[in-house]
């Protein structure tokens, strides 16, 4: 039941988007084995000239960037999963947006099971029950 808030420097369009999501949808259930069928994930678009990296605009600099977070109940995947999710997330945004500043961020964030949920039920009541 991951969420995950995106932007991305790029023009807005559908096959972006769902390339963007299939990626993610990819990932997210096949290293972090979290069911597709309950990932959210909200992608907003951002303008080379509003997005600074380094105190310089990223049309100044001809690159393009990414940030994501995910939020995933806690203890439910390894150091080591997360690593390589961040890794191989990098590398698809890299295949995809191209001319990648190194400066694009991923954040796997672990939230206790009691303070998360959706459908009006924390994970730790869908834990129990």
């Amino acid at each position: 039941m991951p969420i995950l808030n995106v932007k991305v420097s790029a023009v807005k369009s559908p096959e972006l988007t769902k390339e963007i999501a299939e990626l993610l949808l990819d990932l997210t259930s096949g290293i972090l084995r979290k069911k597709r069928e309950v990932t959210a994930i909200a992608i907003e678009y951002v303008a080379h000239d509003s997005w600074v990296v380094g105190g310089h605009l990223l049309s100044e600099q001809n690159k393009n960037s990414f940030y994501f977070d995910i939020k995933i109940t806690d203890e439910t995947n390894t150091k080591d999963e997360k690593a390589r999710y961040i890794k191989e997330a990098f590398a698809g945004f890299e295949r995809i947006l191209g001319n990648l500043h190194e400066e694009s961020y991923i954040h796997v964030e672990d939230v206790k099971a009691a303070s998360y949920g959706y459908g009006g039920y924390t994970q730790e009541y869908r834990y129990h029950h």
